[in-house]
């Protein structure tokens, strides 16, 4: 076998904002790429939005060229909605930098990592970041460090990102601690563990190759999708893409694959030449399956084409994200989108409306639920809405998930009422050292999508850490809740709920819309319903013309002959009279 003794190929894995991004500037500037102070900072997060956040939320490799020594970083997004990018990138990898605040200690999704990146059979090297802050405990960090993966003190590198201080020591020992890439087979044989879309290049392919040596114009494929081409351009990534005539096993480079289509060249799929007819494949393929379901709308409906053509351009370099046509009674013609994850719908949302200049109508986030009719037929029901078209339903069941929680043991009662209150059942309760607590329950997705997020953060001031793992579908005790204007259903405010929190959900919707739609000329019910049981109504009372205003003496008759008149007018206006509502209405209403 030979051995690339000069390569390295790491990431960084650490839970969101503990530095990975600054670490990556500093490994930059001292590879002399760049000169320090002469940059804006995330030098890897190409977007404004990246920056504003803080956040990693597309991966970036980097050659970085020590004296003697490469490293090909891939830093990679921390977020869980992001988590199969990460898998991916792991793969690709052969050690990885553990990167742990040490003002905040070991959190939720540092535990998702390292257990992926031990499964991927990495080396991992464990770092405690800003040791430069005042608020640094390196020895109680050091301890939940060591729970986790075992290491001692001595193994434990501590730095700053910011001001630089041990990064070089740490950079020196990476030949040591981090194992040589390894060539197990002399066919070309590559993983593919990002690619983007580009206007004129079309698809760029981020590749690792494990085996072989691909050349320039070579005829390639991809064994999953099958698809084939020419190598039109390959070489590396420094800051820009830096040309080669090949790309031996062990580095990291890229592929210009002319495809026009991201869905053509997925992330996950194995590369090898066009007449290998027994590939090795390199990592079990997988889609990346979208858990979140929201429908949007222009806020114009003459903007409805604008949106189409947006929707066609964006999912060009986003190929997980997926939408379809929909048809609302209040909004109009609009798109049913699915997305990883809350994080990643508010990315979608707001890049649309930044980049693409629209404004939008966004229903709340829902998830996906099996239906199983009387015949056992099984459904997935990703639309409330589209629940009426059966009446012959068994039951329905909805997706599970595994929540890891951190956080510190004084927030443990608070928490722990808030996930029973969440249909919540606990499965491990860990303290992690003297201060921290672990806890892992089981949870209903729709639960977690449903503000609770937010009522962990508040209730916990901000220090617990949240990860989570979709589990398959159980029986749940849910029902469809509707929400009547006029005794008409308004199709996009439907959702599929708890049993338990139905009527106070449904409560609450009515009161709010009820404030939000303006008076007409006749009362107009507002009204939650399970089924055909209405649960909570509202009424927004009529406007009152003075029709007596005229009069100006005469027989009492002649006043109770007018009201009359007018009294037959609304009832006869509300019977075949229509609410129209103004989207601001609804607008504001969806924002609550």
């Amino acid at each position: 076998m030979l051995t690339n003794k000069n390569i390295r190929n790491i990431s960084i894995i650490a839970h969101v904002d503990h530095g990975k991004s600054t670490l990556a500037d500093r490994l930059i500037e001292l590879s002399g790429l760049i000169t320090p102070g002469d940059h804006n900072d995330q030098i890897l997060d190409n977007m404004d939005l990246e920056r504003e956040r803080g956040i990693t939320i597309k991966s970036q490799p980097i050659r970085l060229v020590f004296d003697d020594l490469i490293i090909n970083l891939i830093d990679t997004p921390g977020h869980v909605d992001f988590s199969y990018e990460v898998s991916r990138a792991l793969i690709a990898c052969d050690g990885a930098l553990l990167l742990v605040d040490g003002t905040k200690g070991v959190q939720a999704q540092t535990f998702a990592h390292s257990y992926a990146a031990i499964e991927a059979g990495l080396d991992i090297i464990p770092v405690i970041n800003k040791i430069d802050s005042v608020d640094a405990d390196i020895s109680n960090v050091s301890q939940q460090i060591h729970n986790l993966i075992g290491s001692k003190d001595e193994e434990i590198f501590n730095i700053s990102a910011k001001t630089g201080d041990g990064v070089q020591e740490l950079i020196s020992e990476i030949p040591n601690l981090i194992t040589a890439p390894i060539e197990e087979s002399d066919k070309v044989n590559a993983l593919i563990f990002d690619s983007y879309f580009d206007s004129y290049k079309g698809v760029v392919a981020s590749v690792r190759v494990f085996g072989g040596e691909i050349k320039k114009d070579m005829n390639l494929k991809l064994v999953n999708s099958g698809f084939k081409f020419d190598a039109n351009d390959i070489g590396y990534f420094d800051l820009n893409l830096q040309k080669s005539d090949s790309l031996n096993f062990g580095e990291v480079g890229y592929i210009v694959t002319g495809a026009k289509d991201l869905s053509q060249i997925r992330v996950g799929d194995t590369l090898v030449t066009g007449e290998d007819e027994k590939p090795i494949i390199l990592s079990e393929y997988e889609e990346s399956q979208p858990t979140v379901f929201s429908s949007i709308f222009p806020s114009d409906s003459d903007d409805f084409t604008k949106l189409r053509e947006s929707l066609d351009k964006y999912v060009l370099n986003d190929a997980s994200f997926v939408f379809e046509p929909e048809t609302s009674s209040a909004f109009g013609f609009g798109f049913r989108c699915g997305f990883l994850g809350l994080l990643h719908l508010e990315i979608v949302i707001e890049r649309l409306e930044r980049e693409f200049d629209l404004s939008l109508i966004v229903t709340p986030p829902s998830v996906e639920f099996k239906l199983i009719r009387n015949n056992d037929e099984e459904r997935v029901i990703r639309n409330p809405s589209i629940l009426d078209e059966y009446t012959d339903i068994k039951k329905l069941q909805e997706r599970i998930c595994e929540v890891d929680l951190l956080f510190p043991k004084e927030y443990l009662g608070a928490i722990l009422t808030l996930l029973n209150d969440k249909r919540g059942i606990q499965e491990d309760l860990t303290y992690l050292s003297t201060t921290m607590v672990k806890l892992k329950y089981k949870l209903p997705l729709l639960e977690l999508v449903s503000g609770f997020y937010d009522s962990l953060k508040s209730i916990s001031q901000g220090f617990a850490s949240i990860d989570y793992k979709i589990l398959g579908f159980e029986d749940g005790s849910l029902v469809k809740l509707d929400i009547l204007v006029n005794g008409m259903v308004v199709d996009s405010f439907s959702s599929i709920l708890s049993k338990d929190s139905a009527e106070y959900v449904g409560r609450n919707r009515v009161k709010k819309l009820a404030d939000l739609i303006p008076r007409q000329q006749f009362d107009i019910p507002i009204q939650a319903a399970i089924g055909s049981r209405i649960i909570s109504r509202e009424t927004v009372k009529a406007l009152r013309k003075d029709v007596t205003a005229k009069l100006y003496g005469g027989d009492v008759t002649r006043k109770r002959k007018l009201l009359e008149k007018q009294k037959e007018g609304k009832k006869k206006m509300r019977s075949i009279g229509r609410v129209e509502v103004p989207k601001e209405a609804f607008k504001e209403f969806l924002k609550q």
